[in-house]
């Protein structure tokens, strides 16, 4: 596989554009085509059984990170896929001794402390190896803490805020995480700020089988204190606690941060033909967490965007404009991977006509949602009268898509793409042990598949320009 730097690599591409002849675009036969052989391909399933069955979690800097960029590359050069190795620079964090108890509270028996389920959050600093003993203070928002500053230094804080199941069922889950997630980042961050000794969090995710989610922290070198997040059930518990008297916990975390280590995102271009120099990207993040082994997040997006590539050779069709697979480094604690290449494209973001990222989940997929023109809306009816037989018809627009590994390209005006998803259980498992392979139904994989390809394929081939994303004015 190739190391050479990212710019070179159109340009080499290009001499082995014109090996097929392009199919005629955007015709409905070629795009039902796409659609029905997506739909019987169990070719993602299979890859995603390998990365997360003989790989696991994917950590950045971990062995099974390493071995999945290996894994995605193999995979995509049996494919005929140009593959480059980008190199990136990504945050090495490793989770170690992770235990709580509540060792004093009023009403307790005496000889009783009671166990608490939790888990360090990435970032988090390290109490002593002994643990560290601390009154806990309770609080729901961001506004109460700041209020109560000067009961923070020297204790343990934590934000009893709970993920809004209710929110999730109405296909509001994006809107459920976003209101407590802000608590592990920002509220991790305030507290450490306003001296608290540790902090902890409800967890950010349904479910509530006593099942603790990690993720990133607000923490920084310089004042990464301890941070974790603990089961909702005992968030709950501790505030029933703290309303009856003061409340105690003996907390030992022991995570370490290393040195950066050295990762790549994964490039792979199919060649295009008359419009080879410019570029659509389709991806997901290599990454995952440590808890469980990536399956949804974003396992199945990843393997979805390389299934792409699959569904067009078996076909033998070739794009017009170069399709680029991007399998993307270190998403889950630094988004280094997509600044990395946002930075060397910076020039040759004109280029780059559109990019597909997918990183919701292997919920059933019902349609696309996007960041160009209004205007440019009404071209992909073709597309949505085929896709509308797997229900998947549905076109949304946003101001901002804001997707993680797409903000950057976003921000250079290139229109973003990201699939419209059923989420409504994707945060019972998002960064638990439980995301695992069994939580992702081959079916809906395959229609993620007929999705994304359908829509690569139709970017690949527009005759009009699509245009440019422009910054929303403000009001």
């Amino acid at each position: 596989m190739s190391r050479t730097p990212v710019l070179t690599l159109l340009a080499a591409s290009l001499v082995c554009a014109g090996a097929h002849a392009a199919t005629p675009g955007n015709d409905p036969a070629a795009l039902t085509k796409i659609r029905d052989t997506a739909m019987r391909s169990d070719w993602a399933y299979q890859r995603l059984a390998d990365m997360t069955d003989l790989i696991g979690p994917r950590l950045s800097g971990s062995a099974g990170e390493a071995a999945a960029v290996n894994q995605v590359a193999d995979a995509m050069r049996k494919l005929g896929a140009k593959v480059t190795l980008q190199p990136v620079k990504v945050p090495h964090w490793v989770r170690g001794t992770e235990t709580a108890e509540l060792v004093d509270y009023k009403g307790r028996p005496a000889g009783v402390t009671q166990k608490v389920v939790l888990t360090a959050l990435g970032g988090s600093g390290a109490t002593p190896e002994a643990g560290l003993s601390a009154p806990l203070i309770v609080v729901r928002s961001l506004e109460e803490l700041q209020a109560r500053a000067a009961e923070v230094k020297g204790r343990i804080v934590l934000f009893d805020v709970p993920f809004d199941q209710s929110m999730a069922d109405r296909g509001l889950a994006g809107q459920a995480y976003g209101q407590v997630v802000k608590f592990r980042g920002g509220g991790t961050k305030m507290a450490a700020d306003l001296g608290a000794a540790a902090v902890l969090v409800s967890s950010a995710g349904g479910a509530n089988f006593r099942l603790p989610h990690t993720g990133s922290s607000g923490l920084q070198d310089g004042a990464r204190i301890p941070a974790a997040a603990v089961a909702v059930e005992d968030a709950l518990l501790m505030a029933r606690l703290a309303a009856r008297g003061p409340l105690s916990m003996k907390l030992t975390l022991t995570p370490k941060t290393l040195p950066d280590a050295d990762s790549f995102n994964v490039i792979a271009d199919f060649p295009g033909t008359d419009k080879a120099d410019e570029i659509v990207i389709v991806s997901g993040h290599l990454d995952s967490w440590d808890l469980g082994t990536g399956a949804n997040d974003d396992g199945a997006g990843v393997v979805s965007a390389m299934a792409v590539v699959e569904t067009l050779k078996k076909l033998d069709f070739t794009p017009r404009r170069t399709i680029r697979v991007i399998a993307w480094a270190n998403e889950e604690n630094g988004t280094r991977g997509a600044r990395t290449y946002a930075e060397a494209n910076r020039t040759l973001a004109p280029k780059h006509f559109a990019a597909i990222e997918t990183d919701n989940g292997s919920g059933r997929p019902f349609g696309m949602r996007h960041s160009a023109p209004y205007e440019a809306g009404k071209s992909f009816a073709p597309l949505q009268a085929t896709l509308e037989t797997m229900g998947a018809a549905a076109l949304q627009r946003s101001d901002v898509l804001g997707t993680g590994d797409l903000s950057g390209l976003e921000q250079l005006g290139v229109p973003c793409f990201s699939p419209l998803i059923d989420s409504s259980d994707y945060f019972n498992y998002h960064h638990t042990a439980a995301d695992t392979l069994d939580k992702v139904n081959p079916d809906n994989l395959k229609r993620h598949v007929a999705l994304l390809s359908g829509y690569t394929w139709y970017l690949a081939n527009m005759d009009a320009p699509l245009g440019r994303w422009n910054a929303p004015v403000k009001q």
